[in-house]
Order: C-alpha cells, then structure tokens, then sequence
C-alpha cells in the first residue's frame, strides 16, 4: 500500500489514467466508448484488514507502506468506511488497557456494511480460552451501546464466535433494495457504492434479455439475484461451500423464485454441459430445460480457462466482469472472433491502486 498515493485531491486524474490505459489496453477490439463509475474518493472500502503493534503499554494498528518501506502507524484509515474508522478508535481504547484480549492480538480484521452492520475478527499468535471469551463478550456489551457488533476470535485452528459470523448488507439499486448475507473471509465486494453501479450497469445491458441466464463464479449470488429480474429462469454455479449457504439465504431473504444455484467449479460445469462426465450434484437439475442465451462470468484474476472459453462461445450473449484486465484480454482474443463488444465499463473498486474493474457486454457476429 503506497500511503502518499491517498490524495482524494488527485483521485478525479488518477481515474481519468486509469480510463485512458484501459480504452488503450482494448483499442485493438473497437469496443464502443468507455461508461466509467467512479467511486468516492475517500471512506469507500467496507472491509479492512490491519496488524497489531505492540509498544509497551501502547497498542496501535499498522500497515506496510511499500513506498516507504516500513511500517505505518495508522489510528485512521482514509480508503475505510466510516463506520470501520469510528470503530477502530473504540476498538483499540478497549483493547489497550486488557491483558487478557490484547495478548499475543497480531491482527485485527473488520467486515462492515452501508446498513450499519459491523464484524471485528481478533487474530491471535495464541489458543483462546474461558478468560478470552469471558472478556470478549465484556468488549462486545460495551461495543454495542453504539454500533451493530459481532466479535470473533481466531487461533490457530481456532474459532469462536459472539454471535454470528457474518453481517447483512443492504444495497438500493434501481430504488429496490438487495439484501446479502457477507460471511467473514468469504469473497465479498469491496466497495459497496460501486458494487451497486456495478449490479446497475449489469442490470441495464441485459434489459429486454429472451430467455434464462447462466451465470458462473456466483459466489453469494450478488449478481445472479439482481439479474434475475431480466430472465425467465437463472441457473448459477459456486464451488466454496459458504458462499453457497449465503447465496441460498439471500435468495430467500429477497424473495427471488426463479434462481437455482448449483455447488460445483465452472469446469466441472462445462463438462457436464458437453456431455462428457455425470455428477451428483447435478441430480434433479434437467439442464436441457433451461433456454439460456446470456452467459454471465465473474472469474478470478486467472480469467477463463480454455474449456470454459468455448462453453462461453456458445452463448449469444456474454457479460463478462473481470478484476484483471490482463487475462479479460486474452479470453477477448478468442471471444472476438465469434462476438463483438457492445458495451464496456470501467468499475474503479480500488482508488489509488493500479487495479482496474472491468465489464465487457459481448454479442455474436452477425
């Protein structure tokens, strides 16, 4: 994390950078000009994860600052919520003067949400017991007198919860609002004011869509339960098994009847849809029934596999969200010699770092 870089005063030309290298890095697919979302330019993470220095009786969260190379005292988080920085204040008044939950802390995680909801996980270098959670359910009584708290524990094979392990965001988008269970260290996005331009603009390029929707890489099914709304029927993939229990509990917390989610990898997935191996996790699911002309991917950085490449040609349409314009190129290298880009956005999730969000909606030649 380069420290200096988080000047909110230069946050509209670093946009405006990262614009023009992207519609550069992509010139050479005549996409149609760059739809740009850019992202408040201070207090927009919703997660935020710090080491714990100990000094004495001093305490005190730190990060890594590579331009400097060294170690930052951070009492203040300018990319953090405003919900996580008045937390961290309070956090660490209770946590300096307490033997007992400061021993052996080396790392404090937070999980927050625009709906007021907030999860604190207490990493430690030692195993918890009775004397820990005794003091942890203190801290959590005394938290919530101001703030919608869930407190966690962590050691090394170690785990203990008060109360739960994950918080419900809520998110207006379009004037309707989503709800979705966040579970700590399950995927989650970052930037919760882009992440609704992000369901909104998605939302948009499948307007007026025929038929189902396929999706893959689902996760808690962010997508898939906004999207649903344009579609008949939505079939949608996950491997991590905690994303899939958040995604059933949001599917039904909205409300959403015509979404079905299946626990396997995008491979595996593809495989079955050419036919060439059987699975059990596909019992009771008739995928000849589904008529679905959209394919939406989320992968990760790594982008699509070859196989997957080819199961996504078969699709008239294919919105494509990536967190690596890199390998959206090379997946692009093959997608463009059967489809052609429509629409092509830059989501800026991450101020102030190199990292670019992208989406591509593509259509078959003509």
């Amino acid at each position: 994390m380069n420290l200096a870089a988080m000047d909110p005063r230069q946050y509209d030309a670093q946009l405006a950078d990262k614009s023009q290298s992207l519609t550069e890095a992509f010139a050479e697919f005549t996409p149609p000009a760059l739809e740009v979302f850019a992202s408040e330019p201070a207090h927009y993470r919703m997660r935020s994860e710090f080491r714990v220095w100990h000094d004495g009786d001093d305490l005190y969260y730190y990060m890594f600052d590579n331009a400097l190379q060294q170690k930052v005292r951070c009492d203040q988080y300018l990319p953090a919520g405003t919900l996580i920085n008045q937390m961290m204040q309070e956090l660490m008044a209770h946590l300096r003067p307490n033997p007992v939950l400061r021993h052996k802390l080396f790392q404090v995680d937070f999980l927050s949400t625009l709906s007021g909801e907030i999860l604190v996980s207490l990493l430690y270098h030692r195993q918890l017991g009775d004397d820990w959670l005794e003091q942890a359910k203190a801290l959590k009584a005394a938290l919530s007198d101001r703030f919608k708290v869930d407190i966690i524990g962590r050691a090394r094979k170690q785990k203990l919860i008060l109360d739960r392990d994950f918080v419900v965001e809520t998110l207006d988008v379009n004037g309707r609002q989503y709800h979705y269970k966040q579970i700590e260290n399950s995927f989650t996005q970052p930037n919760a004011k882009v992440a609704v331009k992000m369901l909104e603009w998605a939302i948009d390029a499948t307007q007026n869509s025929q038929g189902d929707l396929l999706e893959l890489y689902c996760g808690n099914g962010n997508f898939s339960i906004a999207l649903a709304q344009n579609f008949q029927r939505v079939l949608a993939t996950e491997l991590a098994k905690p994303s899939v229990d958040a995604a059933q509990y949001n599917i039904a917390i909205n409300n959403i009847a015509n979404l079905d989610i299946i626990r396997m990898s995008a491979e595996d997935f593809t495989l079955a849809m050419q036919g060439g191996k059987s699975f059990k996790r596909l019992e009771g699911i008739d995928l000849q029934s589904y008529d679905c002309n959209t394919i939406f991917v989320d992968p990760p950085r790594a982008g699509l596999d070859a196989e997957t490449v080819k199961l996504v040609q078969g699709y008239e349409r294919i919105l494509y969200i990536s967190c690596n314009p890199e390998t959206l190129k090379d997946n692009l290298a093959v997608l463009s010699q059967t489809h052609e880009i429509t629409r092509f956005a830059l989501f800026d999730q991450f101020p102030y770092t190199h990292h670019t969000e992208a989406g591509v909606l593509l259509e078959r030649r003509k």
